[in-house]
């Protein structure tokens, strides 16, 4: 079921808001931050791509551009710089990111070109009370950041890999030790995408090209897939027992987009699975 028909270039980053009750998510090329209310769309346009938020209160959000982290007013249209990100790096842009259950905030970034033969020239980082640490690199493109319910562990990927690591966590929300394999898709050929969580500890993963978020159990059983409407599956989100998926259009020619006319748009899947509250961010 569409929630949302503008089509993406590239739909990244969905958040449920807790408070607001209400889902934002991103149009990284298309520098815009998008929502929807009983009220109708809306949406938010800026001079650089951003892809990724957390929140921070009712009206504040955590934004994650090509250069920064910012804190966004959502009433007034305020931005508040709050720590650079790579912004001495032309060629990189933000990508994937979600809060943490101890207040951070982990954030991928990566090349603005992509392609076979291409350098990893990202990371990952973790943004926490007004520090940022690089945790891995380099990653050429940095997905499925998560946590499952503890705060115990996190997951990512470098999508190219088409691996899902995993690695443990202190008590302050830091890694320790090295990340361990959680999941292995390269024999399937499928290449994983953005990630969540589920109440229960089941991992949702977006596939990229596959269209569809496929969940597995947490010892990495495959267990279902959930399909959507858009080969390029990017990223999911809850909203209670409502699965949101972001598509996009990126990397899809003429006649692709053509066969696929609901590509690019935003997606909802109802009675799905009961999600864990989206972490709140402390700046």
């Amino acid at each position: 079921m569409i929630f949302d028909n503008r089509p993406c270039t590239l739909g990244e980053g969905p958040l449920w808001h807790p408070i607001r009750q209400q889902l934002f998510w991103f149009d990284i090329i298309g520098q815009r931050l998008l929502t929807r209310t009983d009220a109708g769309p809306a949406e938010w346009h800026f001079p650089e791509m951003v892809s990724a938020a957390g929140w921070i209160d009712r009206d504040s959000l955590l934004i994650a551009s090509e250069t920064a982290l910012f804190r966004f007013n959502l009433e007034t249209g305020t931005q508040t710089h709050l720590i650079a990100l790579e912004s001495d790096s032309p060629k990189t842009r933000s990508n994937d990111g979600r809060a943490d259950p101890q207040g951070g905030f982990w954030i991928g970034t990566m090349g603005k070109v992509e392609g076979p033969g291409t350098p990893a020239m990202g990371a990952i980082y973790r943004y926490y009370r007004g520090e940022l640490r690089r945790l891995f690199a380099p990653i050429a493109i940095p997905n499925s950041i998560s946590f499952p319910p503890g705060g115990t562990s996190a997951c990512f990927t470098d999508t190219v890999t088409g691996r899902v690591l995993r690695v443990a966590l202190d008590a302050q929300g830091w890694p320790k030790g090295e990340p361990e394999p959680f999941l292995d898709l390269t024999a399937q050929g499928l290449h994983p995408d953005g990630a969540v969580f589920d109440a229960e500890g089941i991992f949702w993963l977006a596939q990229w090209g596959a269209s569809r978020v496929a969940a597995y159990a947490p010892d990495g059983t495959f267990l279902r897939a959930v399909p959507f409407d858009a080969p390029h599956t990017s990223c999911p989100a809850f909203g209670g027992d409502t699965l949101y998926c972001t598509t996009a259009l990126h990397n899809m020619d003429a006649a692709a987009r053509a066969a696929h006319p609901n590509a690019g748009k935003t997606f909802m899947a109802k009675g799905i699975a009961t999600g864990q509250p989206e972490h709140q961010v402390i700046p």
